[in-house]
């Protein structure tokens, strides 16, 4: 465990460093994203033993606040143990998610349909492309497992915004270069649920799998997850991981072969 623990720790130091730029604070770095995409976050510095206090959370605080971006902190709780006490004396409030790894023996059921629904990796000119870069913006806006209202005509008022040229063009040619991998299930041309996975050498995590709220309850999510599973099964990636939303989620991620090997943490403002 502690092994495998280390080296998602070397992802996660490694995985931005493709579109962003790192900023030292000592026992922490600062992300900052470079160009479109979702934004980055700060984290505990790779390699460093120190104990991180709260000036030093408020320091980066600070930055992001001078820079614009979003006050976040990422980290696994068995690794940096004493980064939540500081970030809530912060005045952060602390979200704590199941830190899943696949089992090694596990492939992950590759489902060429769910629920009457395509389900495909996407290539650079794929026409679902464009909902399927929007989809997880809209999932996430409305949290939750439950069916929600917001469906197609809120996912084409959301792509003029999150799948515009610039976007679009900066997402395929992440593809095109090897560094993220998007499936979708696909109805007609849109996509009604989509997700991705970043490589780093050997280890990859799943990421930003969003069902649009109409669609939920339909097992898109996990046949979304299942396709990504499999390509970087194929590709020869020997870790892959995820965070779930919560337990409940957790128990669905198990139906495919992942296990819960720690925990991840996201402190940010308090909602309001």
């Amino acid at each position: 465990m502690t092994e495998l623990l280390a080296r998602l720790e070397r992802y996660y130091d490694a995985v931005p460093r493709a579109a962003a730029y790192a900023e030292d604070f000592g026992p922490l770095t600062l992300f900052v994203r470079e160009g479109l995409g979702w934004p980055y976050y700060a984290r505990p510095t790779l390699g460093v033993d120190g104990r991180v206090g709260r000036a030093d959370v408020d320091r980066v605080r600070e930055r992001q606040r001078r820079l614009g971006v979003p006050e976040c902190f990422e980290w696994v709780a068995e690794t940096t143990p004493g980064l939540r006490e500081a970030v809530e004396a912060s005045g952060l409030h602390v979200h704590a998610h199941p830190l899943m790894a696949l089992e090694p023996r596990a492939a992950g059921a590759v489902p060429a349909r769910a629920d009457g629904v395509d389900v495909r990796v996407l290539e650079p000119g794929d026409p679902a492309f464009p909902s399927a870069l929007t989809v997880p913006h809209l999932a996430f806006a409305y949290p939750g497992t439950a069916i929600g209202t917001a469906g197609t005509s809120e996912l084409d008022v959301a792509r003029v915004l999150h799948a515009a040229p610039a976007a679009l063009a900066a997402a395929e040619a992440r593809v095109k270069d090897g560094l993220t991998v998007h499936a979708a299930a696909v109805d007609g041309t849109t996509a009604l649920c989509a997700g991705q996975y970043n490589p780093v050498g050997e280890v990859c995590e799943i990421v930003a799998v969003g069902t649009l709220p109409s669609a939920r309850r339909r097992g898109l999510a996990l046949a979304v997850t299942s396709a990504l599973v499999g390509h970087a099964r194929a590709r020869g990636l020997g870790t892959v991981f995820l965070s779930a939303g919560d337990e409940d989620v957790a128990r669905i991620y198990a139906r495919i072969g992942f296990r819960r090997v720690g925990t991840a943490l996201i402190a940010e403002p308090a909602a309001g």
